[in-house]
């Protein structure tokens, strides 16, 4: 007993000379950091639904203007989220090596760069939401809509932008419970005001979608000052200094070799996403399969976000004990998160394959949507239990250097493998045949995860 006190004690001495993410128990430490991850992340499923929600309420084409905007709202948590992987993992790496100024010096040029990321974006929603829309869909009122939707979220984009670096830096130092606060109250404020202007309540005017909108670029901006003075109070292993700050571009160079795979994969979903409702609006004249489509991706986000929410607090641990060479510690954190990931996927899948339209009667559905969706929901609730795997794999090969890998993995799932044979299906069988593809293409994704953590074994933890 007196011996096990004692060990206690000197692993408590331990963390607090040493960051806890090379000494604390690698469960303990997982489940502290990756909980308030897992929240934050399905706070931030929140958005999209609770606007989905209330704007179906409008009709099916309010509820598809929000659906088919979808792929440019990804590629803007794309560009955020690969930013901060690569940020990410370099100042953790160098927190591991002891390297402070390195650290710091990651923290700076990642929120340049999102700075000016904003600027790109902004000029998008102004110049390019309505064509993105006309190549969609002919249906002018879904027209109209999405592109008030659009526009409003990528003009006011530095919000979400700004709100995920700073999210990315406390992640990095451990500080996942500040992240989750920023999230939270950027979601709380999102919910708050989407029925009063979408609705008009409280003497605001009714602004339908635009008002849905709105309430999201409202909470983000929120959420991005909350971030700011989080950092600047708290997150004392990192200095903000704009003063001395000069542009490197090696470090510009090392956060996209990391992070770009990473954005590029995000973004793959988008162009996903953009061609199912392409194929789906063609094959099916009424649109509500492209809305079964669109109810699903959102469902599966709120199930699924946790799950990226646990695969960013392994990120940073791996990445630390790499740093540090602990193979040990980094091979622990990997497996005891698949697991965590399974579980989750798996009550996912069970409620969709069981309660497919008590699910859908959050979007509204008519009687028609309930049973194309049941359909559909049962085909693809496998992916899940699929995707826990893929998803944590794809989070190692990142914390190790290695994006490509989780870029082929990406490629597979959303492009390669499951576009061909969506279409494929659509137009020789029919919209009902779609659906077989999406488990298809994840079985092919996680044929590239066996090989490519095959040869991560080879080329880097066997060297450690």
């Amino acid at each position: 007993m007196v011996e096990e006190v004692q060990k206690e004690e000197n692993v408590a001495e331990t963390v607090e000379k040493e960051n806890k993410m090379g000494v604390m128990p690698v469960n303990k430490l997982l489940i502290r950091m990756g909980v308030p991850m897992m929240i934050s992340m399905l706070v931030q499923a929140l958005y999209n639904i609770v606007d989905s929600i209330f704007v179906a309420k409008l009709g099916q084409d309010a509820f598809n203007a929000v659906s088919f905007s979808f792929p440019v709202q990804n590629i803007l948590i794309a560009i955020a989220s690969g930013t901060g992987v690569g940020m990410n993992a370099l100042i953790s790496r160098a927190l591991g090596e002891k390297n402070g100024e390195k650290a710091n010096g990651f923290a700076m040029h990642g929120l340049f760069l999102a700075i000016c990321s904003s600027f790109f974006v902004m000029f998008f929603g102004i110049f390019g939401s309505e064509i993105f829309f006309r190549s969609q869909t002919t249906n002018e009122s879904i027209i109209q809509m999405g592109t008030e939707y659009t526009s409003i979220c990528c003009i006011f984009s530095f919000g979400v932008l700004m709100q995920v670096i700073f999210e990315r830096l406390l992640q990095s130092t451990g500080k996942t419970t500040l992240s989750m606060i920023t999230q939270s109250v950027g979601a709380i404020i999102n919910i708050i005001f989407d029925p009063i202007l979408i609705f008009g309540l409280l003497g605001f005017p009714k602004m339908g979608v635009a008002g849905a909108a709105i309430a999201t670029v409202l909470g983000q901006i929120v959420a991005c000052v909350v971030g700011l003075i989080l950092n600047v109070k708290y997150n004392r292993e990192l200095t903000f200094r704009l003063k001395g700050f000069r542009i490197q571009g090696s470090m510009i160079k090392e956060i996209y070799r990391i992070g770009f795979p990473s954005i590029i994969m995000q973004s793959i979903g988008s162009v996903m996403t953009y061609m199912m409702n392409r194929l789906l609006s063609d094959i099916e004249p009424t649109e509500t399969a492209a809305a079964v489509f669109g109810a699903y991706f959102k469902l599966q986000s709120f199930v699924i976000m946790p799950v990226f929410g646990l695969g960013n607090a392994m990120t940073p641990i791996v990445a630390y004990n790499l740093g540090a060479r602990k193979k040990a510690r980094l091979l622990q954190t990997y497996r005891l998160s698949v697991g965590y990931a399974v579980i989750i996927m798996t009550v996912g899948a069970i409620l969709m394959i069981f309660a497919p339209k008590l699910l859908l009667g959050l979007f509204s559905a008519t009687d028609e949507m309930l049973e194309m969706g049941a359909s559909a929901f049962r085909i693809i609730a496998v992916t899940l239990i699929l995707a826990s795997v893929g998803i944590m794999t794809s989070n190692l090969f990142q914390a190790c250097g290695k994006s490509v890998y989780s870029l082929l993995m990406s490629l597979c799932r959303q492009l390669l493998v499951l576009i061909p044979l969506a279409y494929l299906f659509g137009y020789t069988i029919g919209y009902k045949a779609v659906w077989f593809a999406i488990p298809l293409a994840e079985v092919g994704s996680l044929a590239v995860a066996v090989f490519g953590y095959k040869a991560l074994k080879k080329k880097v933890l066997s060297t450690l």
